[in-house]
């Protein structure tokens, strides 16, 4: 175990689950996993926080259990992922006339042409949450991915920068903090998503990560190793699961248990005589459900997310020709049986699961390389790449903590691999990815001490 490194705790605050993951990198550069625990989501719809106090809740619940896998650890900062409709984001452009342009440029200097894109005007009532640099220019040389050791006069860069409603981030960070922890970033949760599933191979050879969450869909879209494009989409696991609930005459949690048991993204491949049997409720008749008739309505919605997802790739330019790459699908609602088909099939891309387990070390329960803990397992690598590129104050005594037993793979445990499922053999093929964040993202704002917080 490697001690000399900070442990850093990332919390997923979802539609239908609180996830709360404590890591450290081990000597390797790995993430062992040191605590874990998850509570279900009440207070949030559609990726915002609306009930505050059952969202308070929630977190102090998945906070317990995860002190259960592990007494030895004190959380106390978190990296939190935001999502919700009312994300946008914005490209914009910026440029600096260098002082000294004897001298090579340096990072305060690109630290500057950042920070003054917080200036940007964005509309009354939404706040900026990132500013990340895409490709920068010196003089008349374009495209160049890090400018810092190069001379000239005048230095820029077009920049993606992220906004959020003011209201919606307020929610997030009360939460937060009447649960007793300080909220140390706010991460677009598609960006932290990305950086748990990727290698920086697939950044290059243009990728599009699509991780269907509960209430949510997270988009992000990279070309040529810069981030091009983010959305959230407004249409998740949740919609399927209501949309049968209405569609079938169930229960929720009926609809919930099918779309997992028996559910499939591609009515064709579903059994046509097959049907099943759900318990009438007080005394009335059992009822028949058709798996055919489930498969038609889980594709109809499956479908028109992957229509956003086509929609939004046509719009920055990047549809089939250019993303050598594929779609990437990640997040609990790519587990859906038949849905790499489904996404080849309307988005004329290759498609492939990803698992969070690139970054990952190994010996840790099946439970944590699920697609269901990418955007957790990526708010860590964030706070990795804030501590490793100093942008962040971190403690400097760093506590002696040993990753638990219960979250250690026990020998009966191994199970066999699935063909679409990262192996190790293949994970050893591909680099890491340590420096994805640093990439896109060499400034971050301090959400917490906007003006209105003050006389909360």
């Amino acid at each position: 175990m490697n001690y000399e490194q900070p442990i850093i705790v990332g919390l997923d605050i979802g539609t239908t689950k609180i996830a709360v993951i404590a890591g450290r990198k081990n000597e390797f550069g790995k993430l062992e996993i040191l605590g874990f625990g998850k509570a279900n989501s009440n207070g949030v719809k559609h990726g915002q926080v609306l009930n505050i106090d059952e969202t308070i809740k929630a977190i102090r619940t998945a906070l317990d259990n995860c002190y259960a896998s592990n007494p030895n650890l004190e959380v106390n900062e978190v990296y939190v992922g935001i999502a919700g409709h009312h994300i946008k984001s914005l490209q914009t452009r910026g440029d600096i006339v260098r002082q000294s342009t004897d001298e090579e440029i340096t990072q305060s200097e690109i630290d500057q042409l950042i920070n003054d894109q917080y200036k940007t005007y964005i509309p009354a009532g939404d706040q900026i949450i990132d500013v990340i640099p895409q490709e920068f220019t010196v003089d008349n040389f374009q495209n160049i991915p890090n400018p810092i050791g190069y001379g000239g006069v005048k230095v820029g860069a077009n920049f993606h920068i992220i906004t959020g409603d003011k209201n919606a981030i307020r929610n997030i960070n009360r939460s937060v903090e009447k649960a007793n922890l300080h909220t140390k970033d706010l991460v677009l949760q598609p960006l932290a998503s990305s950086s748990a599933v990727m290698a920086q191979e697939d950044l290059e050879a243009g990728v599009a990560i699509v991780d269907i969450g509960g209430g949510t869909t997270d988009l992000a879209v990279f070309y040529e190793g810069i981030l091009k494009h983010t959305a959230v989409i407004p249409f998740a696991g949740e919609n399927i699961t209501n949309d049968i609930k209405t569609g079938l005459g169930v229960l929720k949690t009926q609809a919930e248990q099918m779309k997992v048991q028996f559910g499939s993204a591609l009515a064709n491949e579903a059994k046509t005589n097959a049907y099943i049997t759900i318990p009438g409720l007080r005394g009335m008749p059992a009822k028949e459900i058709s798996v055919k008739n489930l498969a038609n309505i889980i594709q109809a919605r499956m479908s028109e997310i992957l229509d956003f997802v086509t929609y939004h790739l046509k719009q920055v330019g990047l549809d089939n020709k250019s993303l050598n790459g594929g779609v990437v699908l990640t997040g609990g609602g790519s587990q859906l049986k038949h849905l790499i088909q489904l996404t080849e099939y309307l988005t004329g891309l290759p498609a492939r699961i990803g698992f969070p387990n690139e970054h990952l070390a190994a010996g840790h329960i099946e439970e944590l390389a699920k697609p269901t803990y990418s955007t957790c397992i990526g708010l860590i690598l964030k706070g990795y790449d804030d501590y490793e590129h100093n942008r962040k104050e971190f403690e400097k005594e760093f506590k002696k903590v040993e990753v638990p037993d219960g979250l250690k793979k026990t020998k009966e445990e191994e199970v066999p691999v699935e063909e679409d499922m990262v192996t190790p053999e293949k994970v050893k093929q591909r680099r890491g990815l340590s420096n994805f964040w640093g990439k896109f993202k060499d400034g971050i704002i301090d959400l917490f001490k906007e003006e209105e917080d003050r006389h909360l």
